[in-house]
């Protein structure tokens, strides 16, 4: 299979529908990811929120603009999908559930998808793995994400784990200073140098 026809096939899903039918908010599948096989740095993120669901781009939100400043990059940079590839867990916005919390990404959407995207990107250098959900997937075991984020070292530099850029982590980036001073400048080495080459 092409690469172009398996992210039709992608753009095509709907192994979710019913799930997301029965959601809070009702939606239609629409899965949003942003990849060609050229991408030198893959963000593996969570799941769409619902303004992603709106607009069909990733990180067009809060979280978005927080992750570029982390990574040193404008958004020119950030949607160049020559260079920078984006997968979540779930390529679509799981749902609110009925208190209006964000809903987990369906593990079948990983499960269906990611190893066979992943096979066609052969030139990524740095994978950044934002959150616990893409954590858990790439790297297996049980960590927390702090602990995970902690250990960046052992890592790098072709994988850097990153918290989750969301506005609810603000208390979690205050009790960990060290994620700002000691692996943010890294961060935006590596970021520059693999998309400079």
């Amino acid at each position: 299979m092409s690469f172009q026809a398996l992210k039709d096939e992608i753009s095509a899903c709907r192994i979710c529908a019913d799930r997301f039918a029965a959601t809070a908010t009702g939606h239609e599948p629409r899965p949003v990811f942003w990849v060609e096989a050229s991408a030198r740095l893959l963000i593996a993120g969570q799941a769409p929120g619902m303004r992603v669901h709106r607009t069909g781009r990733p990180f067009t939100d809060a979280s978005g603009a927080r992750l570029r400043a982390w990574m040193g990059v404008d958004e020119a940079v950030f949607y160049d999908r020559d260079r920078i590839a984006i997968l979540p867990m779930a390529f679509c916005f799981p749902g609110y559930d009925t208190g209006g919390a964000d809903l987990p990404p369906p593990p079948v959407c990983a499960r269906t998808w990611h190893a066979r995207l992943m096979a066609m990107l052969p030139t990524i250098r740095l994978t950044l793995l934002v959150g616990g959900y893409a954590q858990k997937w790439h790297l297996g075991g049980r960590q927390s994400v702090t602990e995970t984020v902690r250990n960046w070292r052992d890592l790098a530099p072709d994988i850097l784990p990153l918290p989750h850029p969301s506005w609810r982590n603000g208390a979690w980036l205050r009790r960990n200073p060290w994620f700002e001073a000691d692996l943010l400048p890294v961060l935006r080495r590596r970021v520059e140098e693999v998309l400079a080459t």
